[in-house]
């Protein structure tokens, strides 16, 4: 198990873009949350199997006819063993 902290940029906010990451996450079982930030980017932490996470970091870099991923930038972070699910902040 492994825990990402993930900055994405783009057309990212008021398109959907949180409800598109809990989805996927929830699909695929992952924990964590994800924010958007004042500067128009979005912020999560997303935590689960490595290979789950790296299959959502696909997918949400695909985006979807609205959103438009620019980039994404991660880096691994301390898990959080009590945690259960993946909400939006």
């Amino acid at each position: 198990m492994v825990r990402y902290y993930i900055v994405v940029s783009g057309r990212v906010q008021g398109v959907g873009f949180r409800y598109f990451c809990q989805m996927n996450a929830l699909n695929m079982n992952l924990t964590g949350w994800v924010h958007n930030m004042s500067n128009g980017m979005v912020e999560m932490e997303v935590q689960g199997d490595k290979n789950l996470i790296l299959k959502f970091i696909s997918i949400i870099n695909k985006g979807n006819f609205f959103i438009r991923v620019t980039s994404i930038s991660k880096k691994e972070i301390n898990i959080i063993p009590t945690e259960k699910k993946f909400t939006i902040k």
